[in-house]
């Protein structure tokens, strides 16, 4: 399944529309509908087509609400308005930046000020969470639930969790970012970064340090996934910042989201030392497996995020085996199947590459995605309005006494 195009000739548009050229081109000088030059042409123009699409639904909703209603849940139909993320079939943009050039060149900060303030350059407070903390959630506890339990404790003693301001939700954040980071290190917040705390932690080497900064950044947001969406839900409901987050792990650690990258390791080490990875794969399907990891229906030419990790890992680890393995897998399901990795699979190959400790695919996810949580419960906390989805009853008719 690929995606469609973001820019649609005038023909299109109208059709979409059930309206003439003429009404179109007045939707474009009222501001309905974004339009540009056509490449090539000093005549012709293309339309936006998530404007399109959103003037669509809006006159279907006035003229049936309760079909538009339960067509907005389904999947890939957005429900909710957000300044955050853009996907536009090729990339993903943070408020207007390009994510893949702001996770090679931006901090873990600079990118959560950006999502949060809408700016590069708030200027947050050293966090030190404590080191107790830390080693009594650990245990045997799985990365998610111990932070969820991290957090549950840190909001009964955080007199700021019930601020929902925009800046006090800002500074909540940072201090929960931090805990995240905490239960997977097992460490407790200093004077280093996110960045520099995790690869020490797990003895990653000097080149591999852009590498882990930039899969956190590339996991921050991507528009209203089912994790962010159950974020915003939890902050419409005024709870705190830290049962968003709680929230947002739970929904995150589900084998249809962030938790897809075990079986991506899975696959892997299954395949690791077969010679013809594309049979390999075809007989994965002929027992009904699927190849995980691979195609993503919002990009139509792969990933970008997978893109741009499997290219840093080109340039810091040139000579890597594991590396050369993973690029082996990515050419055999290109030629097999004709997908391209998404960013489950770009996770795991930094894991592999790196030797990351197992599950860290999740860990990065997660640590990463909570600055799109957050920035999502900023969102929602503003509009003041509780997301209250109406169910279309199928049960049994009842009847009267």
């Amino acid at each position: 399944m690929t995606a469609a195009a973001p820019w649609i000739g005038a023909a299109e548009a109208a059709l979409l529309l059930g309206v003439s050229r003429a009404t179109l081109y007045a939707y474009v000088s009222r501001g309905y509908v974004r339009s540009q030059a056509t490449p090539g042409s000093s005549r012709e123009r293309r339309y936006s087509r998530d404007d399109v699409d959103r003037l669509r639904r809006r006159t279907e909703e006035r003229r049936d609400p309760d079909k538009a209603a339960a067509r907005a849940l389904h999947w890939g139909m957005p429900t909710l308005e957000s300044s955050i993320s853009l996907i536009d079939g090729r990339r993903l943009y943070y408020r207007g930046y390009d994510a893949v050039t702001l996770s090679r060149s931006r901090s873990l900060a600079e990118v959560a000020s950006l999502i949060w303030t809408e700016r590069f350059d708030t200027v947050f407070p050293a966090v030190r969470t404590g080191r107790a903390g830390a080693e009594r959630s650990s245990g045997t506890l799985r990365f998610v639930a111990r932070a969820q339990s991290m957090l549950a404790r840190a909001s009964e003693r955080d007199p700021l969790a019930f601020d929902l301001r925009a800046p006090g939700v800002a500074l909540t954040g940072w201090r929960i970012l931090n805990l995240v980071a905490d239960a997977a290190t097992g460490t407790h917040g200093g004077r280093s970064t996110i960045e520099q705390r995790l690869p020490r932690a797990w003895s990653v080497d000097a080149r591999g340090i852009d590498v882990v900064r930039s899969a956190l950044v590339l996991c921050a947001d991507h528009e209203l996934n089912v994790s962010s969406f159950t974020a915003r839900c939890v902050a419409s409901a005024g709870s705190t910042p830290y049962a968003v987050v709680v929230a947002g792990l739970a929904a995150l650690e589900g084998t249809k989201h962030g938790g897809a990258s075990a079986r991506v390791e899975s696959m892997l080490e299954s395949m690791r030392g077969t010679r013809h990875l594309r049979s390999a794969l075809a007989d994965r399907l002929r027992r009904g497996e699927t190849i995980d990891g691979f195609g993503h229906p919002l990009y139509r030419d792969g990933d970008p995020r997978a893109s741009a990790l499997i290219d840093l890992l080109r340039e810091r680890y040139p000579r890597s085996a594991e590396l050369r393995f993973v690029l082996d897998v990515i050419d055999a399901a290109a030629s097999g199947v004709g997908e391209m990795p998404n960013l489950d699979f770009g996770l795991v190959a930094v894991a592999r590459v790196l030797r990351l400790p197992l599950a860290s695919p999740l860990t990065l996810f997660a640590i990463g995605r909570t600055i799109g949580w957050i920035g999502h419960a900023i969102e929602q906390y503003a509009t003041g309005q509780l997301i209250r989805p109406r169910a279309t009853y199928v049960g049994v008719v009842p009847t009267l006494a």
